[in-house]
C-alpha cells in the first residue's frame, strides 16, 4: 500500500552488498566464520538474500534484516564446521605471527588462545553469542545492538551479563581440566 508523500525504495542485492558488504563480512566473522570460508558464506548470505528480498521492508534497517541472515547461516556454518573440525592454525593467524618473527611456542600460545576463545564463543546460544560479541569485540553500545537484533535495551544487557558469565565459566572450565 503506497504512503502518501514517500516514494517506493527500489532495494536490490547489488546495492544491499555495496552497502553493506563490509558489515556482513565482519558479522561472519565474529560468529565463527573462518577466514578461508568468509567468501563462501558471505555468497551464502547474498543467495539469502537473493531469494527472500521480496520479503525486505526498504522501510526498515538492512542491517538488521542483514544481521538475522548472517546469524542463521553463521550458526548453520558452525553446525557443520562441529563434524569435520580443523585444528589447523588459521592462515591468516600464521602468517601475522610468522611476520612479526613469532617462535614455534608463540605460535602455538597464539592458537591455543585463539581456539579457547572459539570454544567459549561456541557454547553460547546465537542470541548471547552475539550481543557479547557485538559489544565486547566490535565495541557497539547496548542502545546500538538492541537496534540491531531487534530487542529492547534491558534484554541486550541481561543478554550481555548471561552471556559474560558464561564466557568465563567456559575459561574456568578450560583452566581447571588443564591442572
Amino acid at each position: 500500500m503506497p504512503v502518501r508523500g514517500l516514494v517506493p525504495v527500489k532495494v536490490s542485492v547489488q546495492s544491499l552488498h555495496a552497502e553493506h558488504g563490509a558489515f556482513v563480512w565482519r558479522t561472519l566473522a565474529r560468529f565463527g566464520v573462518r577466514a578461508s570460508d568468509l567468501e563462501d558464506m558471505m555468497q551464502e548470505v547474498f543467495v539469502v538474500v537473493h531469494r527472500r528480498l521480496d520479503s525486505f521492508d526498504p522501510q526498515s534497517k538492512a542491517t538488521t534484516w542483514l544481521f538475522a541472515i548472517c546469524m542463521r547461516v553463521a550458526s548453520d556454518y558452525r553446525r557443520r564446521l562441529r563434524r569435520k573440525p580443523e585444528d589447523a592454525l588459521s592462515p591468516e593467524l600464521a602468517a601475522s605471527l610468522r611476520a612479526a618473527s613469532a617462535t614455534p611456542e608463540e605460535l602455538a600460545a597464539a592458537q591455543q588462545s585463539r581456539a579457547r576463545f572459539e570454544r567459549a564463543l561456541d557454547a553460547m546460544d546465537d542470541d548471547k553469542r552475539a550481543v557479547f560479541v557485538l559489544y565486547e569485540v566490535e565495541r557497539l553500545s547496548c542502545a546500538e545492538i538492541a537496534d540491531l537484533v531487534g530487542a529492547k535495551v534491558g534484554t541486550v544487557y541481561s543478554r550481555l551479563h548471561a552471556a559474560r558469565a558464561e564466557f568465563r565459566a567456559a575459561f574456568d572450565h578450560e583452566s581447571e581440566a588443564r591442572r
